[in-house]
């Protein structure tokens, strides 16, 4: 069981321990169930949350242990970049999807998250696309999980044919009427922003570092193919699959505050040999 100690600050002296604990990022839902499990104690007593704390006192927190329902695969491999007691972050393989789905129920970061932690409950804080390599963070409990949402920042690599023009692509992007997945750039759409560089490249293709301000389903693969670069291995929106046989995108860099401490933890990973090979001038 995961156990976190607070002392109390002048700040939130006479306060009622439930605002304290949400300024801490616990959700409405963790402290409901809190209370269920009287897992919030003071002096070794039950605190409730609706009781007045001072400041000084040592507040503790023990969270409630979960099970997982995910069926877990031992055989299933990614590398952990990056592991404390609340989050753990994979560097996820190309044609790994994150979670299990009616064609793939037992090869997902889900299974082998269930294999490797079997008493936690698999909590994906960013998702990627099944053939989008690059870091997958993950909390441990609900409430790493409530507190990592919306402090993620991610960078992404992708490699295109030709070097793209400009540096932001900012248009709405919507559901291509008739498909379930694939997505176009359409004034019905939601607002979406990306930002790019070219940071190196050939004399064929370029290496781009991508952030985005908005979060839609393939919001980089949509925005570079509507400027006319696809990325390279990209099938769905007309990318070059002559030398990958997948979309070139990895997301290479993440940074997140740690729950409990609030240090800015950041991790990284390289780009994989797939996307470098792309990168190599051809031999005369």
């Amino acid at each position: 069981m995961r156990e976190i100690t607070y002392i109390v600050p002048q700040s939130f002296d006479g306060a009622q321990a439930q605002d304290f604990l949400k300024s801490l990022g616990f959700s409405r839902r963790s402290l409901v169930k809190l209370k269920q499990s009287g897992g919030l104690t003071r002096n070794g007593g039950i605190l409730r949350t609706v009781d007045a704390i001072h400041s000084g006192e040592e507040i503790c927190v023990a969270l409630p242990e979960e099970t997982g329902d995910i069926l877990p695969n031992t055989e299933l491999y990614a590398d952990i970049v990056y592991e404390d007691k609340d989050v753990v972050v994979f560097n996820k393989p190309p044609f790994m999807p994150v979670h299990p789905s009616i064609r793939h129920y037992n090869d997902t970061l889900a299974n082998l998250f269930a294999a490797k932690y079997p008493e936690l409950t698999f909590r994906p804080i960013n998702r990627l696309d099944r053939n989008t390599s690059g870091l997958c963070v993950c909390a441990k409990n609900r409430f790493a999980a409530s507190s990592l949402a919306g402090s993620i920042e991610k960078v992404y690599y992708a490699v295109t044919d030709g070097a793209p023009p400009g540096n932001t692509v900012d248009q709405p992007i919507g559901r291509i009427n008739g498909s379930i997945i694939k997505r176009c750039v359409t004034p019905e759409g939601k607002p979406a922003v990306t930002h790019f560089e070219v940071i190196r490249g050939t004399s064929r293709r370029s290496l781009l570092r991508v952030t985005l301000e908005t979060g839609r389903t393939h919001q980089i693969r949509v925005h570079m193919a509507y400027i006319g670069f696809p990325l390279c291995g990209d099938e769905m929106y007309s990318g070059d699959c002559s030398e990958i046989n997948r979309q070139a995108l990895h997301c290479g860099e993440v940074s997140f505050t740690q729950p409990v401490t609030l240090e800015r933890i950041s991790v990284t990973a390289p780009i994989p040999k797939d996307m470098e090979d792309l990168l190599m001038e051809e031999k005369l």
